[in-house]
């Protein structure tokens, strides 16, 4: 049984590296098994960098906390004797002399690590303790195998807060075979969320094999024909990279970076700003259209960057204008310099089908696994073509904004085509690297470590990969259980519904999610919460006004249906994983989390037809028809108050729950009751006016009671 936490808590799951005593010791070694006995001579090269120094003293640290063996490092020469583990240094590695490759040969007697540079004999090390986890034991197969990663960077926002990277995240997220991390920059050591020491970060990354890019938040308010633009940008991008040269690189994306662009198709103003006297102008602004003089504007921003740094790796993401022309978007890019780097997302401004009706991919999602065709497709043919550096945003971290505030959507068998679409795109048109979360952040879970391995040139049976992940989470014997439920997850997730009106909305937050109908509630927020309430539409938006979609009148009802065969298949996965007998603390979570998913399709689910109730409520003229809706109007918020408390006690036993990284808590134990008495000053106040004055009575005036909040 799961205990109460206080919110955070999951910070200190979080900050333990190992896991404790995970030994069997009722395992014994196979004839085919090396052993790592007690009084390990671990040794590394006398020329040994912080890298591979940090990352024995990590596996010297796993053998003691996981398995209980006592080992000690060293960096004499190896004498051919003993229990030994023998870390070098080798370019000899066939395939697999590239950036982060390595090859490991286990004897009977001793285990040799050979990596190309030392990240790859770090990764080596961590695929150890891989192994062992899956084991149970400090045992390893006698053979031979070599490896090298698929993609680099791997690029992930920190999940333990935003911008915010206390050691042993990075050592987690090194552990999961990622390689560079991202961080907000708003100006030298400065984040959304504050002051941040950036070159402090850059020095304690290095040491876990991790580079370090800045995500963009800098003023761009120049054209770069303006009198002094140079200046302003040397003020800016050259400053940031002149006080912190470690730099790697930096990500650009339009809605973050937009300049006053002279392109007639745009205003020339910032989002913000692009009205007059309260009006829209009409036209886009230049974060959300390809403007021919990004072209030179980015020409710029690489000049004064790379006079800090000569191979900055300049990255241009193309997100904000997936849904425009292809001919205009191409355009651009074959306009741009050869030698920075794009990036599109993955899945973004796909069509598909409702039963029938036209629907669009709003934002990221893994409910159609990609590669997209319309806007994916169109720009990594023409980079393989231009010979430009091409990443793609996977969220193959393990979470999308399907469900806003849980820490990874465990669908594995959704995620595993994911992975086969990105293989097909490196080979199709050479796919160099990710990104593969965005704010919410990344949380090392069963879909970072199938990724992990997913994402190395020798995986060929991914669905025997995950059952090895399975055993060494749940244990094996909930192997079978776990992942017949898992199946059913992972085909719920396809009928989930990737719009704005539900990835803005009630999947953004849950079961927390108000529903409005006079007066506009939002959830209220954390002083210090970077991005607060501000991506939370508290009002239906339904289909946006672009072209590209059915009209929500058309959509909604569909949508319901397919939500709710969502909510059974991840209820019928439920019952299934409530059969294992023998529940860890890893499945209680897995299991309390697909409760919670379950409550937040309910929300959803309510959240549609509280929209169709609302607009009936304005537009019905017949009286009895009235009566009716408002009567259902009642029976649907006391529905969704219920659904609410039943959430209050998987908030309270897993503080992660409920939270992400640029909101805070937005669905923990305070918000929920705020909903409920949200949800009680609708039913009683705002629904009692309905009752009493225009419907059931219609006695005349009506003196609301007063609302104790």
């Amino acid at each position: 049984m799961l205990k109460q936490e206080n919110n955070y808590d999951f910070r200190k799951r979080m900050l333990e590296i190992h896991e404790k005593n995970i030994r069997n010791y009722s395992l014994e070694a196979k004839d085919t098994e090396f052993v790592f006995k007690d009084g390990l001579v671990i040794y590394v090269p006398e020329t040994a960098g912080d890298v591979i120094i940090t990352a024995a003293q990590d596996f010297m640290d796993y053998l003691f906390t996981s398995m209980n063996i006592s080992a000690r490092l060293t960096k004499s020469k190896f004498d051919g004797s003993g229990n030994a583990l023998v870390i070098d240094l080798c370019t000899d590695l066939g395939d697999c002399a590239v950036y982060r490759g390595y090859r490991i040969v286990t004897e009977k007697d001793r285990c040799f690590i050979d990596g190309y540079d030392e990240r790859g004999a770090a990764q080596a090390l961590y695929s150890l303790e891989d192994i062992m986890t899956v084991r149970k034991a400090p045992y390893l197969p006698v053979g031979s195998v070599s490896r090298k990663p698929m993609f680099s960077p791997q690029m992930v926002h920190s999940g333990y807060g935003m911008d915010d990277f206390p050691n042993e995240h990075l050592a987690a997220i090194a552990h999961e075979g990622r390689d560079a991390i991202l961080v907000f920059a708003k100006d030298v050591n400065m984040t959304p969320y504050g002051y941040l020491d950036f070159n402090a970060l850059i020095h304690r990354a290095a040491k876990y094999g991790l580079d370090v890019y800045a995500y963009s938040y800098l003023k761009s308010e120049m054209h770069p024909d303006d009198e002094g633009a140079e200046a302003h940008y040397e003020s800016t991008y050259g400053k940031l990279f002149k006080m912190c040269p470690g730099l790697k690189g930096i990500s650009l994306v339009g809605e973050s970076v937009e300049f006053p662009s002279k392109d007639e198709h745009v205003s020339g103003c910032n989002r913000f700003d692009n009205y007059i006297d309260g009006i829209p102008t009409g036209k886009k602004s230049p974060g959300w259209y390809p403007c021919i003089d990004y072209a030179q504007w980015l020409s710029m921003i690489k000049k004064i960057i790379r006079k800090y740094r000569s191979d900055a790796d300049i990255i241009f993401w193309t997100y904000n204008w997936g849904t425009q022309p292809e001919d205009v978007r191409i355009k651009l890019i074959n306009a741009l310099p050869t030698d920075i780097t794009i990036m599109a997302t993955f899945e973004m401004c796909e069509y598909y089908k409702v039963d029938g009706s036209t629907a669009t991919i709003d934002d990221y999602t893994i409910s159609r696994v990609g590669y997209g065709e319309n806007y994916f497709r169109s720009e990594a043919e023409v980079c393989a073509k231009r010979g430009i550096r091409f990443y793609s945003m996977t969220n193959t971290g393990g979470a999308t904004w399907d469900m806003g505030v849980i820490p990874y959507i465990p669908v594995p068998y959704q995620w595993m085509k994911r992975y086969q679409k990105m293989k097909e795109a490196k080979e199709k048109w050479r796919l160099d690297g990710i990104m593969e979360c965005h704010h919410y952040g990344f949380y090392p879970s069963i879909i970072s470590k199938l990724s992990k391995q997913a994402f190395y040139n020798n995986c060929e049976n991914m669905e025997e990969l995950l059952r090895d992940i399975l055993s060494g989470e749940y244990g094996s014997e909930n192997v079978v259980i776990v992942d017949e439920a898992l199946k059913l997850w992972s085909d719920a997730i396809t009928y989930c519904t990737p719009n704005i009106a539900d990835q803005y909305g009630a999947f953004r937050v849950g079961p927390s999610y108000p529903f409005n109908l006079d007066r506009v509630f939002n959830l209220t927020v954390a002083p210090y919460a970077p991005f607060g309430n501000g991506i939370v539409a508290p009002i239906y938006r339904g289909a946006t006004n672009t072209g590209r979609t059915a009209p929500t009148p058309i959509l909604i009802k569909k949508e319901v249906k397919r939500l709710e065969k969502m909510k059974a298949l991840l209820e019928e996965g439920l019952v299934i994983l409530n059969k294992a007998e023998n529940k860890n603390e890893k499945l209680l979570r897995l299991i309390n989390m697909g409760e919670f998913m379950v409550r937040t399709v309910i929300t959803g689910i309510n959240a549609k037809n509280w929209h169709q109730l609302r607009c009936a409520l304005t537009y019905e003229t017949d009286h009895d028809k009235l009566v009716q809706i408002v009567d259902d109007m009642e029976t649907l918020l006391k529905a969704e108050m219920a659904n609410a408390e039943s959430t209050i006690p998987l908030v309270q036993v897993d503080s992660r729950l409920g939270w992400e990284p640029s909101m805070d808590y937005m669905t923990d134990e305070r918000h929920l009751r705020w909903k409920i008495r949200q949800l009680k000053y609708v039913l009683d106040i705002e629904i009692g006016i309905y009752n009493k004055t225009a419907l059931k009575y219609d006695t005349g005036v009506y003196m609301p009671p007063s609302f104790n909040f």
